[in-house]
């Protein structure tokens, strides 16, 4: 298969273009291959999970810098479940997990300042309306397998009421 015709994550042949998977000797082996709805969503932070859901596939890729992106993305949507499953050499794995190291620099902290992670639980700790829902994520309810949103330490993700949501990570503690 020729790399350049597709996305090499959700196989679009739409505005196909190549992306240096950072740290990178800027080899095309440390390359990917992404569409511009990919591409974009990577740039600006703004995962949807719905359109990643290719990366049950792209994932078991034999392209190393496929891998890596996959490994980073579901990592940052906290899909730790397919993470757990993918087997990277050594030094693949080692490249997939320093960029995620240069992405987690930033610190989030629950309304008391304990830190959080992606996959913890946490309480909300004040009723909240949720825009665009109809309901109230109400206090005292847990939200399990938190991910964390990426560049704002601010938010979190999570699932209410079977509605993933951003949530201020002021109105949580961690359970």
């Amino acid at each position: 298969m020729n790399r350049s015709n597709v996305c090499e994550l959700c196989a679009s042949d739409e505005n196909v273009n190549i992306l240096e998977v950072s740290p990178s000797d800027t080899s095309e082996e440390q390359s990917i291959y992404l569409c511009s709805n990919c591409s974009s969503q990577i740039e600006n932070g703004e995962l949807d999970e719905n359109h990643f859901n290719c990366l049950n596939d792209s994932m078991w890729s034999e392209v190393p810098a496929v891998a890596v992106m996959s490994y980073r993305l579901l990592s940052q949507l906290g899909r730790q479940d397919l993470v757990d499953m993918m087997y990277m050499e050594e030094d693949v794995k080692a490249w997939a997990d320093a960029g995620l190291e240069m992405e987690e620099k930033l610190v989030y902290k629950d309304a008391n300042g304990v830190i959080l992670q992606a996959g913890d639980t946490v309480v909300i700790t004040k009723d909240l309306d949720v825009k665009g829902t109809g309901f109230t994520a109400k206090r005292g309810t847990a939200v399990r397998n938190i991910g964390l949103v990426h560049g704002d330490a601010e938010h979190i993700e999570g699932r209410v009421n079977g509605v993933k949501i951003h949530i201020l990570t002021k109105f949580l503690k961690k359970s």
